[in-house]
């Protein structure tokens, strides 16, 4: 498994509930369509995002990594980073 994480600075509550709605309510844009799993954390208090979206393969992370380049944060958010990894251990208690 690979995740792809983007980092967001500067957001505010509006912007925060506009991206959570926007990713809930609207179908998957093209080059995400292998995306298997996104998680959303906020620090609403700092304005502070990570975005984690989760892929099976790195060529499935690449595509999704390029559809996600071409979006732009919500709000006042901007976009500090983005790296991406290979999963070594994803375990539940």
């Amino acid at each position: 498994m690979y995740v792809r994480i983007a980092r967001f600075e500067g957001g505010d509550e509006t912007g925060a509930q506009q991206t959570i709605e926007r990713i809930k309510d609207q179908p998957r844009p093209p080059g995400l369509e292998m995306a298997k799993r996104v998680l959303i954390l906020f620090d609403r208090e700092k304005g502070l995002g990570l975005g984690m979206t989760f892929f099976d393969t790195e060529e499935d992370m690449r595509r999704g990594d390029e559809a996600l380049n071409a979006m732009s944060p919500e709000g006042s958010a901007r976009r500090a980073s983005v790296e991406m990894y290979e999963v070594g251990l994803d375990q539940q208690f």
